[in-house]
């Protein structure tokens, strides 16, 4: 198995630029993988999928205003921060532009738009590539004067920022949306729940590292970013009680599927109430403890993302779906179109 296994051409046409209004009309390829028959939907069609006794699992992390704007104390040059990790209070994990010019021990300024210094900042720790750990005065005031993060491959501007948050994001952490959930509006939800399928959720702080292609042309070699999860008890309960009446586990996104498939791997058994790092990489022949079906965007090409559903689709029928998708040119990537895999 190598890296480039998983690349595939792509028409720059088809990276979607702006979300689609409503954001239920998207299309949807359902995929088989007993039949390996493909349909081609539209995203409220889902409901035609899903049984009673079904249980969705959704990620509810909320996407923060990760890209910040300072200047360096003294000689006022420029410096873009984005937020990556929180480490602890007052304490992130970042990429700085130019890095070069950012070395440890550096003292930053960041204003408002009247000019007010808002919170100082110093870089306490220098990485590799930009990374760097900057303490802040006050973590509290960043939100207010960072803007959202746009994946680099989105060239348009977003007037509505919260078309990059889920309707139901609730807890703030992650850098990048779980762009899955993005089709679910509140009135798609009820219905989905008036069929008697339980939705239930779970937390994972996107990381941006979670989309960047493998760099190794082994992808084994490839060391994925921790990102911080939590399984509540009763998302737990609802999974473990899916499980033994044999009804079926439907994750929304890649993140969720990590979530609750690392969960179930610490608990070694009946997936047990979860909050800790998450480093869990998805390659083909892993044994999925948890997942029966899931919902899922385009991905990009050598992505760990892309892995994980050629891991649990086969490589072959993803081929084929991607494949399919491109020829009927659906829209890839944060704002395109969903897939089904049954």
């Amino acid at each position: 198995m190598r890296t480039d296994d998983f690349d595939y051409e792509l028409p720059q046409e088809l990276i979607a630029q702006k979300p689609i209004e409503p954001r239920d009309t998207s299309r949807l390829l359902v995929l088989n993988r007993q039949t390996a028959k493909i349909e081609h939907r539209r995203f409220p069609d889902i409901l035609n999928f899903l049984q009673a006794g079904d249980v969705m699992v959704f990620n509810d992390s909320r996407v923060i205003p990760a890209r910040l704007s300072a200047k360096k104390s003294g000689t006022g040059g420029n410096v873009e921060i984005l937020l990556l990790k929180r480490l602890e209070q007052n304490r992130w994990e970042t990429l700085v532009k130019p890095g070069r010019r950012v070395k440890k021990g550096t003292l930053l300024e960041l204003a408002n738009e009247n000019r007010n210094i808002v919170v100082n900042a110093e870089v306490t720790e220098e990485g590799e590539n930009g990374l760097r750990v900057i303490k802040f005065s006050d973590e509290t005031r960043l939100a207010e004067l960072g803007q959202v993060a746009l994946p680099p491959y989105i060239h348009e501007p977003l007037t509505n920022q919260n078309r990059y948050q889920t309707v139901y994001a609730d807890r703030q952490g992650s850098v990048a949306a779980p762009t899955a959930g993005l089709h679910f509006t509140e009135e798609l939800l009820a219905k989905i729940r008036a069929q008697g399928v339980k939705c239930c959720f779970v937390t994972l702080h996107v990381g941006l590292d979670t989309f960047r292609p493998v760099q190794e042309d082994n992808p084994q070699e490839h060391r994925i970013h921790q990102e911080f999860g939590v399984v509540p008890a009763a998302t737990a309960e609802k999974i473990n009680q899916a499980k033994l009446a044999d009804k079926r586990v439907i994750c929304v996104g890649t993140t969720s599927v990590r979530l609750v498939e690392a969960a179930a791997q610490k608990s070694n058994g009946p997936i047990q109430p979860f909050e800790g790092w998450v480093d869990l990489f998805i390659l083909p022949g892993y044994q999925f403890r948890v997942l029966d079906a899931m919902i899922t965007n385009f991905h990009l090409p050598k992505s760990t993302l892309l892995m994980l559903v050629s891991a649990f689709a086969g490589k072959e029928l993803i081929d084929k779906a991607y494949q399919t998708a491109i020829s009927e040119k659906y829209r890839f990537y944060s704002f395109g179109d969903a897939m089904l895999i049954l």
